[in-house]
């Protein structure tokens, strides 16, 4: 186990009809609240109405920034920064899933910046400071609910960028698993892949000697496993939603189940360079890369390969090789996505070879990708072929 220091400064607020605490939680900051939002589910489900309500019972004043895309744009960061130098806003409000959320952030940082926001996001500037940010979520994914990560998409560049800092992780955060029972089916199932490909680029690692993380990441995993098809089954489970959104935060939350190891985030590199093009959901791009991934490095350390495919997948070893018994793990992965109705080629989106080379190279613009394998241009490309 190597040497870490994890912090989390997230007040997180769980349980049914939390969101009447709202009005508490945003009173400390000031009255003038940005409230960040997406395309407008929000308002056909009542949320609207309600953060509203609690807004105006301590005489808050509401500027909104609406239709944040499932991608969030720069554009609409951009007009979130002016909103809030305008207004002088106090607080940000994210109602929504990890877009929202992610978007949100961007525009706390860019506020108090003088430069472009997108110089955080090609690393040219650090973040030195952020307006403070709430959240209220909707979709159990991304774990942006207790994070400092976000990720921005430059669509005039067909760049997709990440950053992350502490200045950026929300104050509060409300979870109330009913608000994501009217979650439509395919975003469920991207979510429910979003969350395990956060805990993949965690447990596979070549760091040892470290038996907690690895029991926290594998709890974590069977917990979405044994919870994913019933809620898909029954979007109204109160304990099928509660535990997945719970599996959400916990799954990237600064690295809680992960401290003192070395992560990789190769397939998310890989992932963000096929949905800067083509604008596919970001879920269902980890659902064709993983497995593949997987196939591509295994062998690495095959060993924790083994361990997955026994602790997480219940593969009994028999008579298999390291080899069999490691593919029999990767093959239960993709036997799992495909039960769930995550899509498994590039071809699902009409995907072919005309930019494979150009997202090779954008993966590896700051060197090479992933720490589990080294990945270089070629590679890059390898496994986007494998995905095809």
């Amino acid at each position: 186990m190597n040497s870490f220091s994890f912090q989390n400064q997230t007040n997180i607020v769980f349980g049914q009809g939390t969101v009447n605490q709202l009005a508490s939680l945003v009173a400390p900051y000031g009255k003038t609240i940005l409230l960040v939002y997406g395309g407008g589910s929000i308002k056909r489900s009542g949320l609207y109405d309600e953060v509203l309500a609690q807004l105006k019972s301590i005489d808050a004043k509401v500027v909104e920034l609406s239709g944040v895309e499932p991608n969030p744009r720069l554009t609409s960061v951009n007009k979130g920064i002016e909103l809030c130098r305008s207004e002088k806003v106090d607080l940000i409000l994210a109602v929504g899933g990890g877009s929202v959320i992610d978007a949100a952030k961007a525009i706390a940082a860019g506020a108090l910046y003088d430069g472009d926001v997108w110089d955080f996001l090609m690393h040219k500037a650090q973040i030195k400071d952020a307006l403070p940010i709430g959240t209220i979520l909707t979709l159990s994914a991304t774990g942006s609910e207790m994070n400092g990560n976000a990720v921005i998409s430059n669509w005039e560049t067909k760049q997709k960028r990440a950053f992350g800092s502490q200045h950026v992780y929300p104050r509060f955060s409300i979870l109330d698993p009913t608000l994501t029972y009217s979650v439509p089916r395919d975003q469920t199932v991207n979510g429910v892949v979003d969350i395990m490909s956060h805990v993949f680029e965690q447990y596979f690692t070549l760091t040892e000697n470290a038996p907690l993380q690895e029991r926290l990441c594998e709890s974590v995993l069977l917990t979405v496993i044994e919870n994913a098809e019933k809620a898909l089954e029954n979007p109204n489970d109160y304990d099928a939603r509660a535990n997945l959104m719970l599996c959400g935060t916990m799954a990237l939350n600064g690295g809680l189940i992960s401290v003192g190891t070395q992560n990789d985030w190769a397939s998310h590199g890989i992932e963000h360079e096929v949905s800067a093009i083509y604008d596919i959901p970001h879920g269902s791009g980890l659902s064709i890369l993983f497995p593949n991934w997987m196939k591509y490095v295994y062998k690495e350390r095959i060993d924790r390969f083994t361990q997955f495919a026994e602790r997480v997948w219940g593969i009994e070893r028999g008579s298999k090789s390291d080899d069999e018994l490691a593919l029999a793990g990767i093959e239960a992965t993709r036997e799992f996505f495909n039960r769930i109705g995550a899509p498994a080629t590039l071809a699902h989106y009409n995907i072919g070879r005309d930019n494979l080379d150009v997202m090779a190279r954008e993966a590896v613009l700051f060197g090479p990708l992933g720490n589990f394998k080294k990945l270089q241009q070629e590679d890059v490309k390898q496994i986007l072929e494998l995905a095809l």
